[in-house]
């Protein structure tokens, strides 16, 4: 294991506390390579001890990194089939991972540090909650929120322990030639006074009727309803599809939007608690299906918003544009040039002619990682396990950046403006539109308070 000290297992929470408060008292945390090689050469009670909790098509993609720096010892489903499928693979479970249908099961387990939740929207924030009340480190897939109120919980729970990571799957942050150099060029002003900012996120598709279905043998419906209200099993409700109905998600506000929405209010430094719109404007927006009072009217059809342009207004006077038209992707506008990026390509003059020359190394990338060096988004989060400190995608910047996509689709489903505080966090003067903000849950199904 080198020359570096061992850390053990017994250790490996306590590292986090003890290894944070001497790093934040000399004012430095000491840099080490933890590389996924090096955790997969650690010995076995070295490693940290995992559950996956969902195991659908990304579950799979994320345990698998999460295989390169720990032990999974469960892996959890409410589809048996995949559950089954993750227990199995030579590359997750190695079919030697318990395989569960309920979370909980992961959760009582002393023996597990880390959690990865990977479930469908609707689920991330009453597990990722659940979680660190039971003392485990989160790692959870994006968009971390399906409202408001959820925000303001996950919130609270980083706060209540913050001596657990809760880190949230917005990869772009770890992407250096693209959106890292283009938020690098944004605070160095390079592009000058920023007055528009254009989020691509691309519109829901159109799809239905779809007829009730039995649901298939291995899959628990009324588990992936959770807090959701009980409905009869489409399957074009489930699985993938979960994306483009409100009830479990929000479109691709909330699908792309936690990314390239979340990109751009970094960019602006609008990320932070206080930060955020003011204004929001919903009026030129499609659903697939007619609405009432900015609910569908009919429970067949995928019904989030496939066509939009949602101009949401700051105090600065900037205006971020969250469109389903045009290319995917972020177009930054400032007094001195236009820069375009998305996940393969960064575009404009600024770019052609290397106006950030000399002005975008590894200070810069650790500036832009809170102090930890430029590393892949997993590492970062085993990382900061170790070492404390906040990680490149923490929950308080997500939280505003969910804030504005959960806002456009409000804004979009009632088709008109409405007004947000984002210093009490509150929409204002539309009753209507704040009822929005939070939902009922089913019985036996609702989000811990902390």
């Amino acid at each position: 294991m080198s020359n570096r000290r061992r850390t053990t297992r017994r250790t490996f929470l306590g590292n986090t506390t003890i290894g944070a408060a001497a790093a934040t008292a000399s004012g430095m945390v000491p840099y080490v390579p933890w590389t996924a090689t090096a955790f997969a050469n650690q010995a076995a009670n070295d490693r940290p001890r995992i559950g996956c909790i969902g195991t659908g098509s990304m579950g799979m993609g994320d345990s698998i990194q999460h295989a390169q720096f720990g032990d999974i010892l469960a892996v959890c489903d409410v589809d048996k089939d995949r559950a089954d499928r993750a227990k199995y693979d030579v590359r997750i479970g190695k079919g030697k991972a318990d395989a569960y249908g309920d979370y909980r099961k992961v959760l009582e387990r002393p023996d597990i540090d880390v959690v990865s939740i990977v479930t469908t929207d609707h689920w991330h924030v009453k597990i990722a909650i659940e979680a660190l009340q039971a003392g485990k480190h989160v790692f959870c897939q994006k968009p971390l929120s399906l409202t408001l109120e959820e925000n303001k919980l996950a919130r609270a729970a980083a706060e209540k322990f913050p001596k657990l990571q809760f880190f949230i799957g917005t990869q772009q942050r770890s992407q250096k030639d693209q959106f890292c150099r283009a938020v690098n060029m944004v605070h160095k002003g390079l592009l000058g006074e920023i007055k528009k900012v254009t989020a691509g996120i691309n519109g829901s598709p159109i799809g239905g009727p779809f007829p009730i279905e039995n649901p298939p043998a291995g899959l628990d419906w009324d588990m992936w309803l959770g807090q959701a209200p009980k409905v009869p099993f489409r399957n074009r409700r489930c699985h993938y599809e979960f994306r483009w109905w409100y009830e479990y998600s929000g479109g691709k506000f909330t699908d792309w939007g936690a990314h390239h929405v979340d990109i751009a209010q970094w960019a602006l430094k609008e990320d932070t608690k206080g930060k955020g719109p003011i204004e929001i404007n919903g009026v030129d927006a499609r659903h697939p299906v007619p609405y009432k009072d900015g609910y569908p009217t009919v429970d067949d059809e995928y019904n989030t918003a496939y066509d939009f342009a949602v101009p949401c207004k700051f105090a600065s006077g900037v205006e971020l544009v969250v469109t389903s038209r045009g290319d995917n992707g972020i177009l930054f506008e400032g007094t001195k040039g236009r820069m375009f990026v998305n996940r393969q390509k960064i575009t404009g003059t600024p770019i052609e002619e290397g106006w950030d020359k000399d002005k975008f190394g590894d200070d810069d990338l650790k500036a832009l990682y809170k102090g930890k060096p430029f590393e892949s988004h997993k590492q970062n989060f085993y990382r900061c396990i170790r070492e404390g400190g906040l990680p490149v995608s923490d929950v308080y910047s997500h939280v505003i950046a969910m804030n504005t996509c959960h806002l456009a689709a409000i804004a979009a489903r009632l088709g008109r403006t409405i007004k947000w505080d984002p210093a009490t966090e509150t929409i204002l003067g539309d009753e209507q539109a704040a009822s929005f903000a939070s939902r009922k849950p089913r019985q036996g199904f609702e989000i811990p308070r902390v």
